[in-house]
């Protein structure tokens, strides 16, 4: 398992994309059509992941697992499921809360 991206949901992908790449330097690394924006912070290897699909989802980290399937089925129990398994560009996607309450994002790139 590996942090990949903290996904950033927003109402206004334009003025996000101006305030993380022009006003705090990070640098656009990859986009899916207008709707989202990869940007590289400086210094890590986290990337922010902009995206203005669904602007009232819970931000939070996304994680990289070889296989989605295989993850969910080993879950810990500690982990609520918000969204079974879904197809993603490239990949699938699995959505839990933690018990404090923050949301995690599990995706593989099995499809890419």
């Amino acid at each position: 398992m590996k942090l990949e991206f903290l996904f950033v949901p927003t109402s206004d992908l334009r003025a996000s994309l101006a305030l993380y790449r022009d006003g705090l330097g990070f640098t656009e690394t990859w986009r899916e059509g207008d709707m989202t924006v990869g940007l590289a912070v400086p210094g890590s290897d986290v990337q922010i992941m902009l995206d203005a699909h669904d602007p009232a989802a819970p931000a939070g980290p996304v994680y990289v697992v070889d296989d989605v399937k295989a993850f969910h089925a080993a879950r810990p129990e500690a982990l609520a499921v918000l969204e079974e398994p879904t197809e993603i560009p490239g990949g699938l996607q699995v959505t839990y809360t933690e018990p404090g309450g923050a949301t995690l994002y599990v995706i593989d790139r099995s499809t890419e």
